[in-house]
């Protein structure tokens, strides 16, 4: 069997748009699509390889490209389309009904709360807006005031922006965690907290790489869980870490950007067993929310140019699932996420190629990893594997 899976997640690299995307307000977004219309020359041969371009829905953009491995698209069961219901149904983990957001701002009793426990001279902001654009509005009042910049999206979030000194990291992120309990105290599904540090002068400021997400517990054991009770080791590259609210991790690395992850990646390919769960995302808070499709384009050839680094990193033990936890297509409408089908793109040394189809659930992924390592899913567990152990040698 193999000691180790790479879950490289491409965050929010969607192949299409779901059957109930015009629920969600999203029945023509197309995320992969869309950028490879915009970008037809666009060099991700080794992503192609891998069969992007072979999965249900991408037929136009097909062409002699070899693959070597097997893929398919995966429909999503949750209900929502943010970072943690998409995370959490990979791990098998259900969304049935949404997480609360908060288009016209938070509830005045949870902001009287929230300042009386944190001792924060009130609040600036309490609506939804872009992070660097609301920063850029009130950063200045907030230098003056030392009042947070409280703000949310179109996600279920409460984010709390503040400049590091005005501020100091750990003071923000004591906050956030009186904020979390909060939310979870009142009853309110709330899916993250998110501190949002920045730096610089008026109409100069920077968010620094000291974000930090408060999640939401999942309710039932995910397949992180159960791996970690196999003694299987469990390493977050990134965000994932965060966002299981650090449950069924044994070890994880923070990133600034997708270079660095990608290079942590494949280090962590060559030097450690078990699963290694990156997070690739400056796809979704680069380039995804600020609908900048050249960026996003650019990131596809990036990750592409790194596949031959981690596949040999990977070795003949070893496991690659390429994958995303929804859509947020660049060329469309408005800063939202979109409802979309994600890929699922296996390899190892060896494999048979195959294409795999449409299939009804993220949690694909998760049985697959558990069927990797060996180890039995306990029925609850939804989903179905992608892996054929008849193909071992």
């Amino acid at each position: 069997m193999f000691s180790k899976v790479l879950l490289l997640l491409l965050d929010s690299v969607g192949v299409g748009a779901l059957l109930d995307a015009a629920e969600y307000g999203d029945a023509t977004a197309a995320t992969v699509p869309h950028v490879l219309e915009r970008y037809p020359d666009l060099q991700i041969r080794e992503l192609r390889e891998l069969g992007l371009c072979q999965i249900d829905g991408l037929e136009a953009f097909r062409d002699d490209t070899e693959v070597r491995g097997k893929y398919c698209r995966l429909a999503s069961r949750s209900r929502g389309k943010d970072s943690i219901v998409g995370h959490w149904e990979l791990m098998g983990e259900i969304t049935d009904a949404p997480f609360l957001t908060f288009p016209d701002g938070f509830p005045e009793e949870l902001l009287q709360v929230f300042c009386q426990r944190t001792g924060a001279p009130g609040v600036l902001g309490n609506c939804p807006e872009s992070g660097t654009a609301i920063i850029a509005r009130l950063g200045e009042e907030h230098e003056r005031t030392g009042k947070p910049i409280v703000y949310t999206s179109a996600d279920s979030v409460f984010q709390i922006a503040c400049h590091e000194e005005v501020v100091p990291v750990p003071q923000l992120y004591e906050w956030c965690e009186i904020a979390r309990d909060l939310f979870d105290e009142m009853g309110l599904k709330l899916g993250r907290v998110i501190a949002r540090p920045f730096v610089g002068e008026p109409g100069n400021y920077t968010r620094t790489a000291n974000r930090h997400d408060y999640a939401a517990e999942p309710k039932r054991q995910t397949v992180l869980d159960v791996l970690k009770a196999a003694g299987i080791p469990v390493h977050s590259i990134g965000k994932p870490v965060d966002i299981f609210a650090g449950r069924g991790f044994t070890s994880s690395e923070k990133t600034k950007c997708n270079a660095q992850t990608l290079e942590l990646a494949e280090k962590a390919a060559r030097e450690r067993n078990g699963l290694i769960f990156a997070n690739v995302l400056d796809f979704d808070q680069l380039w995804g929310h600020r609908r900048d499709t050249e960026g996003y384009a650019k990131g596809l050839e990036e990750v592409s140019a790194a596949i031959p680094g981690i596949l040999e990193a990977l070795g003949d033990d070893g496991m690659l699932i390429v994958t995303a936890d929804h859509g947020c297509d660049p060329t469309y409408i408005g800063t939202d996420h979109t409802r979309e089908y994600i890929p699922a793109l296996l390899w190892h040394a060896g494999i048979r190629t195959e294409n795999l189809g449409t299939r009804d659930c993220f949690a694909d992924v998760g049985r697959t990893i558990l069927d990797v390592f060996n180890v039995a899913a306990p029925d609850c567990l939804p989903g179905k594997s992608l892996f054929d152990k008849s193909e071992l040698p």
